[in-house]
Parts: C-alpha cells; sequence; structure tokens
C-alpha cells in the first residue's frame, strides 16, 4: 500500500509541475498545529515532507504560527523544547501580523500568505500543510494548492481539488484547441497552395486552347464545354482482380534453366564419339581374340597332321592265302 500511494503522490506532484509551474525546493507553510501532532507521533517533519512530495523541500513557519506555539507550550510546558527547536528550524515567512497585539487565526494568516490579493490564485506556489480541518477546506477553493495533512502517524497528500482539476481541464481544452487551429491554418494554407497552382494550370491550359483554336479554327465555346465535360467526369474506380493465388515463391522449387539447342547437339556429338570409340576398342579386341585363336588352330592342325600310311603287304599277302568261296564250292 505504501508504494502504491507513493506513486499516486509522485504522478500528483508531476501535474502540479506541469500545470502549475511548481518546481525543486517546493516551498511547504506548516502551520503550528502540525509541528505538534508530527512531535507527538515523533515524526521527523522535515523528512517525512521530502518523502510524500518527491523532492527537495523549503520548510516554512509564519510568525502567526510561531505565536501560537508559544501559547501552546504555556499549557504543556513538557513540550516547549521540541515545539520550539523545530519552529527555529525551519525559514520564518513574514506575514506583517507580528505587529499586532494578538496573532491572528491559522485560516486568516495561511489566506493571507497564499492568496492575498484574494484572486483564487497560488502566485508563489505554497504547499500547505496543516491538521486544521477549516484551513484545508478553505485552501480547496484555490486552484494549485497542494494541502498535506496527518492522519494516524501516516502523512497523507490530498488529491486534486475540484478547482484545481477544472483549471487543469481548461488548459488542456487551450492547448487542443491551439492544436486544431494550427492544422487548420496549415491545411488552409495547403489548399491555398493548391487552388494557385490550379489557377496557374488553367490559365496555361486556356493560353494553349486559344492558340489551338486560332490554329485550327474551332469555335472557342465547343471547346470550353469540352472541357467542363472532361472535368466533371470523374475517373472510373480501377476494380480490383480477384483470382486464384499463386504459391509462396520462397517455397517453390526454382526451375531449371533450359539448355539451347547448340549444347544439345554438342551432347549429342561427344556422346556418339564417345560410343564410336567404344565400338573400334571392342573390334580391336576381337580382332586381336581372332589372330590369336587362328594362330592357335594352325598350330593343333599342324601337331596333329600325320602322315597317311599306305597298306602293308601282309594285308594283301592274307587276301591272296584266303581262297574265294566260289572257288571252294566249284571244287567240291
Amino acid at each position: 500500500m505504501r508504494g502504491k500511494r507513493s506513486k499516486q503522490y509522485r504522478k500528483l506532484m508531476h501535474q502540479y509541475s506541469l500545470h502549475f509551474n511548481f518546481r525543486e525546493p517546493y516551498q511547504v507553510l506548516v502551520d503550528a498545529s502540525m509541528v505538534q501532532d508530527t512531535a507527538r507521533f515523533h515524526m521527523d517533519l522535515a523528512t517525512s515532507l521530502e518523502r510524500t512530495l518527491h523532492g527537495k523541500i523549503k520548510p516554512m513557519i509564519t510568525q502567526c504560527s510561531i505565536r501560537h506555539l508559544y501559547v501552546a507550550t504555556s499549557e504543556d510546558p513538557s513540550q516547549k523544547s521540541r515545539w520550539i527547536e523545530t519552529a527555529k528550524s525551519f525559514e520564518r515567512r513574514r506575514c506583517d501580523h507580528h505587529t499586532l497585539e494578538e496573532p491572528l487565526s491559522t485560516l486568516e494568516c495561511l489566506t493571507s500568505v497564499t492568496d492575498p490579493k484574494g484572486s483564487k490564485t497560488n502566485k508563489n506556489r505554497y504547499v500547505v500543510a496543516s491538521q486544521d480541518v477549516e484551513v484545508r477546506a478553505h485552501m480547496r477553493t484555490i486552484p494549485g494548492v497542494p494541502l498535506i495533512y496527518v492522519k494516524r502517524s501516516v502523512m497523507v497528500m490530498e488529491p486534486m481539488a475540484g478547482a484545481t482539476e477544472e483549471v487543469r481541464e481548461r488548459e488542456e481544452k487551450g492547448k487542443r484547441k491551439v492544436g486544431l487551429r494550427n492544422m487548420r491554418g496549415a491545411t488552409t494554407q495547403m489548399k491555398r497552395k493548391r487552388e494557385d497552382d490550379d489557377e496557374n494550370e488553367g490559365r496555361a491550359d486556356g493560353e494553349a486552347v486559344e492558340l489551338a483554336v486560332g490554329a485550327n479554327g474551332i469555335t472557342a465555346a465547343s471547346v470550353s464545354g469540352h472541357m467542363r465535360a472532361s472535368a466533371t467526369q470523374e475517373p472510373a474506380p480501377k476494380k480490383r482482380k480477384r483470382g486464384t493465388k499463386g504459391p509462396n515463391p520462397l517455397s517453390v522449387k526454382k526451375p531449371k534453366k533450359r539448355r539451347t539447342a547448340e549444347l544439345v547437339d554438342e551432347d549429342r556429338a561427344t556422346k556418339m564419339a564417345v560410343e564410336m570409340d567404344a565400338l573400334a576398342t571392342e573390334k580391336g579386341l576381337d580382332a586381336d581374340a581372332a589372330n590369336l585363336v587362328a594362330d592357335g588352330d594352325s598350330d593343333a592342325q599342324a601337331k596333329r597332321k600325320r602322315k597317311r600310311r599306305h597298306k602293308t603287304a601282309t594285308a594283301s599277302t592274307a587276301a591272296d592265302v584266303v581262297p574265294d568261296a566260289h572257288e571252294i564250292a566249284t571244287d567240291a
């Protein structure tokens, strides 16, 4: 919760710095009741204020508040040293009420310091730290006054009041209007420039038409009517072609390059030459093998060739010895 509250306070002070020109060190007006309550809760007032405002501070106390503290210490002497020491450590803000016999109330004193002319403006950009409910209620009517109080030993910063919000919204609207005016001024300048360009083009076209009319003898009325008709005709809107979309070119395989006829012929010639060489080599091997076979057959034939043997005398003599069967039969 503490971090969330701290973030809100930072944003709130940023808004005050944007719209009401608050700058560090922040001037913090402290009254007597704030000094008394922080002392009762044993809080370091300056450190707590810096932590709440998220920046360096310049604590200030009015002369009337110091007089109120002296009056309170007379009623409670035990707290005199702590209250007076804390008040003396702050810068004293002159409110021109020290000449009065009795000090003014806290509401009157802080109002005269914050808004002396009653114009509902926090001219010196004070941050008011007060425990007085009436003081805080009156300060909400003055735009641009941050309010701080202590609740149960916790320092709290109030959100923007209604008057402050109205001023901020009015300023934002003024900025938007200025921006729109600037945009309108720029657009009007651009329109004027375009109109001047169109007029110059029209004049040039008119001069060209006059020259053409003088040269060809065409009537100017017909030419002007034709120009008006062409100007009124609006160009036809282009129809968007809708069809099947092709595949993604990154996912399509790249097509192979087509080979030219010359390369094909060269490949065929080389292929045929290779085949002829292969056939020639095969024929050469076959011829060598045939020669080798022929040589082998001739050697074998030479080895196998034998001389023809003639009939011997034994065979002839045997034929002579054996008689003919017929002859044997006749003899018998």
